[in-house]
């Protein structure tokens, strides 16, 4: 087991349904990135929260995927984030985890945003995926599954809960408390990755990207307005001794999802 987890949130205004020019500037931004564990990137971080999937939609062998690849593999770190897939004439708003040795393990969004139309444009998940790396067991989930806390509850003993999005600046306040709560009902550490900007259809996007620990305290400042990369040092061995003192985890309820 691995005690410390180095990550790295990418908090990045997006460019709109251009796939390529958003994996060259990400070029430019990872550059400076040295010995992280974990590289965290926004919810459809090729295109921006499109609902016209089918011109843009990648496959799993498609460009994108290689290039979270590449880089998996030339920064000897796993890569995580979400991007449109199609499969059989579905569209799927799909998380990837990409580890240095090339395995790929995948999460389709369980929650679509109706406000939005994602639930006509997308076809859901049903299920939860939780990823073994480096001694930690992730949970990694998107956007507005934050608000979902029947899916998220820590039955797996998870050790860290990762949130990709593109959560927009009128519903920020929700977005900060979600991510505190999240943290400590499933004590575990939790991390926020959102983009800034605005999108085409006019959304604006503060970032607010964050890490958080198993109590709610902020592990990093609050990030707003701004392209960065945000450092993260997550210990292992703080968290399981604070699940030792504080069994709460012991007394959850058992749910049944349909």
């Amino acid at each position: 087991m691995q005690t410390d987890l180095q990550i790295a949130i990418i908090q990045k205004d997006l460019v709109w349904q251009n796939a390529k020019e958003n994996r060259n500037e990400l070029d430019k931004m990872l550059a400076s990135i040295q010995n992280v564990d974990l590289i965290i990137l926004p919810e459809m971080f090729t295109t921006g929260f499109s609902m016209t999937p089918k011109p843009i939609a990648e496959t799993m062998d498609g460009d994108s995927i290689a290039w979270m690849k590449k880089k998996s593999k030339e920064f000897d770190t796993a890569i995580v984030g979400s991007l449109i897939i199609v499969e059989n004439e579905l569209y799927f708003n799909r998380m990837l985890f990409v580890h240095p040795n090339g395995k790929i393990e995948q999460y389709d969004k369980r929650h679509a945003f109706a406000l939005a139309g994602e639930n006509e444009a997308f076809t859901t998940g049903d299920l939860k995926l939780i990823v073994d790396y480096k001694g930690w067991k992730i949970c990694p989930l998107i956007c507005y599954d934050l608000r979902f806390p029947v899916w998220s509850r820590n039955v797996e003993n998870y050790d860290l809960l990762i949130y990709a999005a593109n959560w927009p600046r009128p519903r920020i306040n929700a977005w900060n408390t979600l991510l505190k709560a999240r943290a400590i009902e499933n004590m575990s550490y939790c991390i926020g990755a959102n983009r800034v900007g605005v999108d085409a259809n006019g959304y604006e996007y503060s970032g607010n990207s964050i890490a958080i620990d198993f109590l709610g305290n902020e592990l990093t400042e609050v990030s707003e307005d701004k392209e960065e990369i945000i450092y993260a040092t997550l210990n292992k061995n703080k968290l399981m001794a604070l699940r030792t003192k504080l069994p709460f985890l012991e007394d959850r309820d058992t749910f049944t999802i349909k």
